[in-house]
């Protein structure tokens, strides 16, 4: 067999696949380019985007915290953003992607993260809250919206509250929510996709509370 003979050059996708189906297996084709620097763009981009939702928020009377970390009882994680508004006693927790490769390594964490978020948020910041509610943060842009729409019925399911029911209940909180928002107001690092492309820095722009929630979502995902 030429698996065995290490004769790999001449093999086929599908009769590795079947070989390693016989004994259990299952076979993965991974790919990638300037992998560190492609992390790096990601991991700014990501910052960018806690940054724009801390500012957002902030205008509008919400208290955040970011990168809140716990460990408890096998629980283990960190909540992107943690924000408190005072006056409904509304906590939120904020799952921030720079991009959507899965739903299933997006969604399981933050159950966990809400479910831990109650009891973190009142012994570490003195925050009592009655209602716990969840949003995932995306880019505003093509390839995270297309990610959104391709997995459309199972996010509707778990995160069913579209853009403009996000930021009008960003705006006066009441009970739970339970949605996506797509951020477009990503000052001070506009990055490419590409990491070979060139980055810039555009020039914040002064805008009042109510403009900037509505450019955080442009076109629903749903």
């Amino acid at each position: 067999m030429r698996i065995e003979a290490s004769d790999l050059d001449r093999l086929r996708i599908g009769d590795v696949e079947g070989s390693l189906s016989v004994l259990g297996g299952r076979f993965v084709v991974g790919a990638s380019f300037r992998g560190a620097e492609a992390d790096r763009l990601l991991d700014e981009l990501h910052a960018a985007i806690v940054a724009s939702c801390v500012r957002l928020l902030s205008r509008i009377g919400w208290e955040c915290r970011v990168e809140v970390s716990f460990n408890v009882f096998g629980d283990r994680g960190s909540i992107d953003i943690l924000a408190w508004h005072e006056a409904t006693r509304s906590l939120l927790v904020i799952e921030v992607k720079s991009e959507l490769p899965g739903i299933e390594t997006t969604l399981r964490p933050l159950d966990v993260k809400v479910r831990r978020a109650a009891q973190l948020a009142s012994e570490r910041f003195g925050w009592h809250a009655s209602t716990v509610s969840r949003v995932l943060v995306l880019p505003g842009e093509r390839t995270a919206r297309r990610q959104v729409e391709r997995h459309a019925d199972v996010l509707r399911s778990a995160l069913p509250q579209a853009a403009r029911e996000v930021r009008a209940w960003l705006r006066k909180p009441s009970g739970r929510i339970a949605g996506v928002l797509f951020v477009t107001d990503v000052q001070h690092a506009a990055i490419k996709r590409n990491p070979s492309s060139v980055q810039r820095v555009r020039r914040p722009v002064p805008r009042s509370a109510d403009r900037a929630i509505t450019s955080a979502g442009g076109a629903d995902p749903a």
